[in-house]
């Protein structure tokens, strides 16, 4: 399966009211377009990226556009008059072979991998669906007259959704929506594109953090959310596990092609068991052999993302979230830098923080010991918690 992200950031976003582009502005370090390009381009089923900026923009992008080197292939091109003529210039690009295309406004930062992932899903089976989230506060349809507002009735809210992005279609939905904006029809999204088109468009359960900056208001909201809240904690993990012949190497719950794998009672993945220390360490809630011994058959070949997952729950139990992870795998062979964006991600999505929180750096040990001959893997973690 091909899966194509086109993020669409041509706008000025003139609300804001800034000086430069919106796209551009700084959210705890990196730009609102770095963190919304690099959620899909470290996603590890995006295979492209396709970002529509501006002409200018488009002529010379950002520095960290072209040094960096994600997972998936990243591309740009220029947008259009309207948001709908940059998501037709973009499709143009899509890959021919693309079964969905993704198409997400720059201006939500904080999409999440499940939510992209839940959206993906529901594009193979539906062929069209948005994220949405369902209005919790009573609906009033208004008239305005004389510069007085009016009530003149209520609407049902179960029957009203606040559509986010990303939007997901098959190819071939998309390429009827995109031909009907090119024939004179406008919509505000591609969703009603495709409505118009004579396709159903599914609704998937949104996030309520995939917030869309806006206003200087929603930009402020933003900034405040990325910084540590409360007491910081810090925990440190490790772990190591023999190599031995007919057993998977699984490592940050991606298998890694390889001659011998990890022996261990569960899956014996040891960036995750080295987290899990990490993290329960921090909140001062134990460790892995205490929460998951290998005496108990339940753990047998269990996944270890699944206890990381479980001890995440034990985290927060006491009060303290995850604010981000750092991870040395050491390992002689084979080497694992192809893999890193995927083990990323995976971490991201077990422990339910953005990619960008998760670092991981593939180490050897030079040929020296066990694990320099190949006989051992190793993973040193460092968390830091933040209280809730």
């Amino acid at each position: 399966m091909h899966v194509t992200a086109i993020i669409a950031a041509a706008g000025e976003g003139r609300r804001l009211g800034a000086a430069l582009p919106k796209q551009l502005l700084d959210i705890g370090g990196r730009s609102i377009l770095e963190r919304s390009v690099t959620a899909f381009a470290g996603h590890d089923r995006v295979d492209e990226v396709i970002v529509v900026l501006s002409a200018a923009l488009a002529a010379a992008p950002p520095e960290w556009m072209t040094a960096s080197r994600p997972a998936a292939d990243v591309r740009i091109v220029a947008g259009g008059e309207r948001r709908q003529d940059s998501v037709a210039n973009a499709f143009d690009r899509v890959a021919a072979h693309s079964d969905v295309v993704l198409v997400h406004d720059a201006a939500r930062p904080f999409v999440s991998t499940e939510l992209i992932s839940r959206a993906i899903d529901a594009a193979l089976e539906h062929g069209a669906a948005i994220v949405a989230l369902p209005v919790c506060d009573t609906v009033k349809r208004v008239e305005v007259s004389g510069g007085h507002a009016v009530i003149t009735g209520t609407i049902a809210r179960d029957t009203i959704y606040l559509a986010q992005t990303p939007q997901a279609f098959r190819r071939d939905v998309l390429r009827a929506a995109v031909a009907l904006g090119r024939s004179g029809v406008a919509a505000t999204d591609e969703a009603m594109l495709a409505e118009q088109a004579g396709h159903r468009v599914h609704v998937v359960e949104g996030d309520p953090a995939n917030v869309k900056i806006t206003t200087s208001g929603d930009l402020e909201a933003a900034r405040q959310r990325m910084r540590p809240a409360g007491v910081g904690r810090i925990g440190t993990g490790y772990d190591l596990h023999r190599l031995v012949d007919r057993r998977p190497l699984i490592i940050g719950g991606v298998t890694i092609p390889s001659d011998t794998g990890a022996l261990g009672h569960s899956d014996a993945d040891v960036v995750c068991h080295a987290v899990i220390d990490a993290v329960l360490g921090a909140a001062c809630a134990g460790n892995v052999g205490q929460h998951y011994p290998d005496t108990d058959p339940q753990w047998k070949g269990i996944s270890s993302l699944t206890l990381l997952r479980d001890a995440l729950g034990h985290v927060r139990e006491r009060g303290f979230a995850v604010e981000n992870v750092d991870v040395s795998v050491v390992l002689e062979r084979p080497r694992i830098a192809s893999f890193i964006p995927q083990i990323r991600a995976r971490l991201a999505d077990a422990l339910g923080i953005d990619v960008e929180r998760i670092s991981v750096k593939g180490k050897t040990n030079e040929g020296v010991d066990a694990i320099g001959r190949g006989e051992a893997i190793a993973a040193h973690a460092v968390a830091l918690l933040r209280s809730l």
